[in-house]
């Protein structure tokens, strides 16, 4: 019998490896015999870099860089085991957790330090940067992160601009002359969901800005500023961004990467099928197990439990897909259908508070594995 693992984290709790290995655990209990692929997963968000790190044997590199309110910051990326590809979440560099009540400010906050990790990965050689990029502090329209690498923002008196989404209106021209060139023959694959233009009233400013501490004038500022932007990188580089889905994502950071890499969006739980070679390793499986900290009817759009769930049934169509869950929320009805989920647990066993729920999370998913791994047991003796 072969059972396939792929949970993502349980935040707060539990690392993908880490949840992958209480459900080994579990399962080998009933299972001794059995076939395990543990793979861990993570849907471009937190936790990536760390899942994608541990299911291909890479590493963690630590980089001093400068973090989204121009003081320095310690920020990690991981190189694969392959040592042609990079993984980085902006947010390690250039996040919200870096800022406060006091300090959040989208007119000054950059992206430069993202740029300082992408520059850091391509002196290690690498072709491939897989760039998650939520969880922002920034609404600059990723300039920061293009300054870092090179490209020169200029105004009309012949000076670079500062940081921060509030210095763009005051863009004259782009002098892209002194990117490095190493920029030119890395692929960058931008892991996002998020489908909002990079101006407009669903664009960055108005929908993600008052999460980062903008006002209604800031709003207005900020927008105005990226529609102008979006003008200068038209006029200059000959694309048109300003309502492209997914520009808008990272306070724009979607945008300056689609201007200045050689880049391209896509979900970034399929990156991480891709990634992990989860579908080669789900070949032949019996049942495939996954899960995360929280499961309701978002997990549909772009969640590990759903997306392995889809992916491991398009080769092996018969292996039930079985989600061991922190929280189950509402609307799960939504993911249950043939192509997909078979059936969903939640793995705290009563009432608890939170805190004691994830001190207990590996206890109790091992304990729900193996339970869970007795019914099959109990039903495949029956079936005989």
């Amino acid at each position: 019998m072969k059972f396939v693992l792929a949970p993502d984290s349980f935040k707060g709790g539990m690392t993908a490896k880490e949840a992958a290995a209480a459900m080994h655990t579990g399962l080998k209990k009933v299972f001794p015999e059995a076939v395990y692929e543990t793979v861990p997963m993570a849907d471009g968000g937190e936790g990536t870099v760390q899942s994608l790190v541990d299911t291909t044997d890479g590493r963690l590199v630590t980089k001093r860089v400068t973090g989204p309110l121009n003081t320095p910051v310690q920020a990690q990326y991981g190189l694969l085991g392959d040592q042609q590809t990079a993984v980085i979440e902006m947010a390690s560099a250039s996040g919200i957790q870096f800022v406060n009540d006091q300090t959040h400010d989208p007119l000054v906050t950059t992206t430069y330090g993202t740029g300082e990790l992408m520059l850091d990965a391509m002196s290690q050689g690498v072709k491939t940067i897989i760039l998650g990029i939520g969880g922002s502090a920034t609404n600059d329209g990723g300039a920061g992160m293009a300054q870092a690498l090179g490209v020169k923002l200029i105004d009309e008196k012949d000076h670079e601009l500062g940081f921060g989404g509030g210095q763009l209106g005051q863009l004259d021209r782009i002098d892209t002359s002194q990117i490095d060139p190493a920029v030119a023959v890395t692929k960058v694959m931008i892991a996002s969901d998020v489908t909002n233009p990079l101006v407009g009233p669903n664009g960055a400013s108005a929908v993600f800005g008052p999460q980062k501490g903008a006002t209604p004038d800031m709003v207005e500022a900020l927008d105005a500023n990226l529609q102008h932007y979006a003008d200068v990188i038209k006029r200059d580089l000959h694309l048109d961004l300003a309502n492209r889905a997914g520009a808008g994502a990272a306070g724009g950071l979607g945008a300056g990467l689609l201007a200045f890499t050689h880049s391209q969006m896509q979900r970034g739980i399929d990156i991480v099928v891709e990634y992990s070679h989860l579908k080669q390793r789900a070949k032949g499986a019996d049942f495939v197990f996954t899960g995360e900290g929280g499961v309701d009817f978002q997990t549909k759009f772009g969640k590990t439990p759903y997306g392995v769930a889809q992916a491991t049934k398009s080769v092996a169509p018969n292996a039930p897909v079985i989600v061991l869950a922190g929280n189950v929320g509402k609307g799960i009805d939504s993911l249950y259908s043939k192509d997909a989920i078979d059936a969903i647990f939640p793995i705290v066993p009563g009432a608890t508070t939170l805190d004691q729920a994830i001190a207990d999370g590996p206890q109790n998913l091992f304990r729900l594995a193996e339970n869970v791994g007795r019914l099959i047991r109990s039903t495949a003796f029956n079936r005989k």
